[in-house]
């Protein structure tokens, strides 16, 4: 069962008037890092990161922390085993031509180095994490969930085997087979989210064909399965979730089974059996608007989870895990 702990919205002080595709980060000190991208509206070259910091005091007001004249996309916090911070994010004005830049922190998110291209000159619509957090392995590995959107719609995995200073991609997973008949473009899988149990790695995916797609990893992500849906039905938005220790996940998404659907509800499933059967457990957001992409993230028996609040603020939740029914 999760209970409550706190929720609220991250923004106090608007620099922006759109604000869209968040991450969380909590610390070790107890403060919680909170990204996004933000602008006058998605594709403006005045298209943003931002960043907050939660304390015992609330949110800060948000920090810019990359801007040029291009959009900029889908910031993503990691933190490394020796405590450095990344965040990475996409810049670019179409999709399919992303980069993807990098800034990192040792002070634990205070100051922030300058930014680098992740893989310079890389022109395949952007390397490592897409959307949704990296995964390190029991290995060590990092296993970074990635996806391009020119042509039908396909995910792989940058992987890191260095904690994150260098990266090397898989050979793309396998678009779904069967066709859409509304859908004349943006068709296939992208933005995976990742977990790993005893079995190997595995992806779930945003799809384009009305449910969740999966795949599967046998040898640490090297080489994946064709991807084949799953029964928990997908709009066409992200979706993210996260592998408690007692090895339950918890899967954030629109429960609604339409390419290009709404985005509400906003809801919370969770897996005993390794992701095979869904549960719905509670509606975060149910009335009108949008609330999409989630973010979630755990450690020990504490969720943290943030998503797009009608594209005007970032909501933040907190929940403890008592692993009751």
């Amino acid at each position: 069962m999760l209970k409550l702990k706190t929720h609220q919205l991250v923004i106090t002080q608007k620099k922006t008037f759109c604000h869209h595709a968040s991450t969380v980060l909590p610390l070790n000190d107890g403060r919680v890092l909170v990204a996004w991208f933000g602008g006058s509206q998605e594709h403006n070259d005045d298209v943003g990161i931002y960043l907050a910091e939660k304390t015992p005091d609330g949110f800060s007001p948000p920090r810019l922390m990359a801007s040029a004249l291009e959009p900029h996309w889908n910031p993503v916090l990691h933190e490394c085993e020796d405590g450095r911070i990344m965040l990475f994010y996409k810049r670019g004005h179409e999709i399919p031509d992303w980069r993807t830049f990098v800034r990192k922190s040792r002070d634990q998110g205070k100051t922030w180095g300058d930014a680098y291209e992740l893989v310079p000159g890389d022109a395949s619509g952007g390397r490592g994490p897409v959307r949704n957090k990296p995964l390190r392995l029991k290995s060590g590995r990092i296993v970074a969930p990635a996806s391009v959107e020119r042509g039908p719609w396909r995910c792989f995995m940058d992987l890191s085997d260095d904690d994150g200073h260098t990266w090397r991609r898989t050979p793309m997973i396998d678009a779904p087979k069967t066709k859409t008949p509304d859908v004349t473009d943006a068709r296939g899988i992208i933005q995976p989210t990742l977990w790993e149990d005893d079995r190997g790695v595995h992806a779930l995916m945003r799809s384009s064909e009305g449910w969740v797609y999966r795949s599967d990893s046998p040898d640490e992500g090297e080489t994946w399965c064709d991807a084949y849906p799953t029964s928990i039905p997908n709009n066409n938005s992200g979706i993210d979730l996260t592998r408690l220790e007692d090895g339950t996940l918890v899967l954030a998404h629109n429960p609604v089974g339409e390419n290009w659907g709404k985005r509400t509800p906003l809801s919370l499933s969770i897996s005993r059996d390794q992701g095979r059967t869904w549960v719905r457990q509670c509606d975060l957001e149910s009335g009108p608007g949008e609330f999409s992409y989630p973010a979630i993230v755990s450690g020990g028996n504490r969720i943290w989870l943030t998503y797009t609040y009608n594209r005007d603020n970032i909501a933040y939740w907190e929940f403890d895990w008592t692993g009751d029914d």
